[in-house]
């Protein structure tokens, strides 16, 4: 019967390696079909990509893990502990610089925010996206309703002939529940409203504010998510480690036993 810091060191990254496979698969598949380049130009890297990379690395990783807890290798269960607790490390030293440099973060997710606005119309599965966020965030555009001019077919000059010019888009408008008939045009020439007029029909605040104070209004539910995250690797690396040590215990044993074992003939 296997010890509990071989088994668990066992069934975790064999669960891993299914959940890291099944990454793999997705990334492949969403990399196969997905054929418009320029909607991921908003995002510094391609989540596909990023997908298949991560899955292969963790696949990697966890497999040392496993078969490094049943044959008892301690190179592998090393290099399992050691990747496990640099993971970690990595990611409490992005919590804290994120919260550090909040400001920057800010930045940085208002320029992500505001590419995504200029590529809204060139991929499907982007435009969903940002119509699912500003639907459930009842907010319009990165800063305020005004950003969507920063799209060629929202745009407000002159010589834009888009018939979608000034306007936004409808996961922008109010919707009141007590209406029959939804208009869908109710984002129809917005951006040459004043913030108050415009407000009447559209939501007129920008997606950053609303994503800060969801943020700051549920920091327990995301603090208890980063810890059921951190708690299993914590646990692996204690429990690598403990088995790290069992298998150096028994070695040492097993060469003092032959060392000193007696002849039984003298």
């Amino acid at each position: 019967m296997p010890s509990p810091p071989r088994a668990f060191t066992c069934l975790f990254p064999a669960a891993s390696d299914v959940i890291s496979l099944v990454m793999v698969a997705i990334g492949v598949y969403a990399r196969m079909m997905k054929q418009a380049e320029a909607a991921l130009a908003c995002l510094a890297v391609d989540p596909a990509i990023m997908l298949m990379v991560v899955g292969v690395l963790m696949f990697i990783l966890t497999f040392c893990g496993c078969v490094g807890s049943l044959r008892e290798n301690i190179c592998l269960l090393q290099t399992f502990c050691i990747s496990l607790t640099v993971i970690f490390l990595l990611q409490l030293t992005a919590g804290i610089l994120g919260f550090v440099f909040s400001d920057k973060a800010r930045n940085k997710v208002t320029e992500v925010i505001n590419r995504a606005v200029v590529h809204y119309r060139d991929d499907i599965d982007l435009q969903n996206l940002i119509d699912f966020g500003q639907r459930e965030f009842d907010c319009c555009g990165g800063v305020e309703y005004k950003d969507w001019s920063r799209n060629m077919y929202f745009n407000c000059s002159n010589d834009n002939p888009s018939r979608e010019r000034c306007s936004v888009p409808f996961s922008c408008c109010i919707i009141s529940k007590d209406k029959e008939v939804i208009n869908t045009m109710c984002g129809h020439d917005m951006q040459n409203l004043e913030f108050a007029a415009a407000g009447e029909h559209i939501h007129t605040n920008g997606c950053i504010d609303k994503l800060v104070d969801w943020i700051h209004s549920n920091l327990f539910i995301l603090g208890g998510i980063a810890l059921g995250l951190a708690i299993p690797q914590l646990v692996g690396i204690l429990l690598s480690q403990i088995l790290i040590n069992q298998i150096k215990d028994q070695v040492e044993l097993q060469n003092y036993n032959l060392k000193h074992r007696s002849d039984p003939w003298s």
